[in-house]
C-alpha cells in the first residue's frame, strides 16, 4: 500500500539526516579544541552548526510522525472504543493536521523562492546561502504532509503497525 512507501521515504530521511546530528557535533567539538585548546577559533564553525541543526531540527518532523513521538493529549480518546478512537483522529487530521500542513508547505517554499532569488546569505562572520534551509523547510513540510496522509491511511484501514520494540 502507499503508507508503505510512504514511511519508507520518512525512515530513510530519518536515518539519513541523523548523521547530520554526528557532524554538527564533530564540528562542535572540533571548534572548541581549536579555540581552547589551540587558541585558534574559527569563524566558520557557529554558523555551520546552526544551520546544520536547523537541517536536522525540520527534516524529522515526518520521521518524528511516522514514530508518533509528537507531543499528544489523549485524555479524551482513551476512553472511546478503537473504533470511535480511529475516527477522531481522522477528524483531527482533517481538521487540524492537514490545513496546518498546506499552509506549512505552501509558505515556506515561498519563503525559500524569495530567499533564493534575493540571493540572502547569513549575516554572521562567514555568509552562507540562506535558501538551502528555507527549502528543507518547505521539504519538511512536504515529508510531515505525506506522513500525515500515511498514517490517515493506516487509521482508514484499520492497519496496525508493529512497534519498533517489537521487531
Amino acid at each position: 500500500m502507499l503508507f508503505r512507501y510512504i514511511d519508507g521515504l520518512n525512515e530513510l530521511v530519518g536515518r539519513v539526516v541523523s548523521v547530520v546530528a554526528i557532524i554538527f557535533a564533530a564540528i562542535i567539538i572540533y571548534d572548541v579544541t581549536m579555540r581552547y585548546v589551540m587558541n585558534a577559533p574559527t569563524r566558520w564553525a557557529f554558523d555551520v552548526t546552526k544551520m546544520m541543526f536547523g537541517f536536522y531540527f525540520v527534516l524529522l518532523g515526518g520521521y518524528a510522525l511516522r514514530h508518533q513521538a509528537h507531543v499528544r493529549v489523549d485524555l479524551v480518546t482513551e476512553t472511546l472504543s478503537p473504533l470511535a478512537r480511529r475516527i477522531v483522529e481522522v477528524l483531527g487530521y482533517l481538521i487540524f493536521f492537514f490545513p496546518f500542513a498546506w499552509v506549512f508547505m505552501t509558505r515556506s517554499y515561498d519563503f525559500a523562492l524569495r530567499s533564493y532569488m534575493q540571493g540572502e546569505t547569513t549575516y554572521g562572520s562567514v555568509q552562507l546561502p540562506v535558501y538551502p534551509l528555507k527549502m528543507a523547510m518547505a521539504i519538511a513540510a512536504a515529508l510531515l504532509m505525506l506522513q500525515g496522509i500515511s498514517e490517515v491511511l493506516k487509521l482508514v484501514f484499520d492497519h496496525q503497525e508493529a512497534k519498533p520494540s517489537d521487531t
